[in-house]
């Protein structure tokens, strides 16, 4: 792979388990894992997928795009998003919410991760 192809196939890369707080499982016993394609800016764009079940969560600022699954997203202002394949969302940092997962869920998020840089600057990426 090159530094500009990011991932051969979205659907077979590999993933790292990411950890879930046992606080944060309301049912089932939903796994997650991530994958890490890019770094721009003050932002990453990766792989993330869970499993079936239900989990709780404190948002960062995050688009993302459903690959694959099916679930719903509950948010603590009471506004609920449906996800299946397609579905473009976006959340918002320090939201509380659930994640009520019924068909193993893939996504490509975008998330900021810190303060943008000034237009114009020169940025050195890294390759995977």
């Amino acid at each position: 792979m090159n530094d500009r192809m990011l991932a051969a196939d979205v659907w077979t890369a590999a993933l790292t388990t990411d950890e879930l707080d046992a606080s944060d499982i309301v049912q089932g016993t939903p796994t997650a894992s991530s994958a890490t394609l890019a770094e721009l800016a003050s932002a990453e764009i990766g792989i993330w997928r869970l499993t079936e079940g239900q989990v709780t969560d404190t948002e960062v600022d995050e688009v993302f795009i459903v690959l694959a699954g099916q679930g719903r997203v509950e948010l603590e202002d009471g506004s609920v998003l449906e996800l299946q394949p397609g579905t473009v969302a976006r959340l918002r940092a320090g939201e509380r919410t659930a994640w009520t997962i019924t068909e193993t869920l893939r996504k490509i998020y975008i998330i900021e991760t810190g303060t943008p840089i000034e237009t114009g600057t020169l940025i050195e990426t890294s390759t995977l």
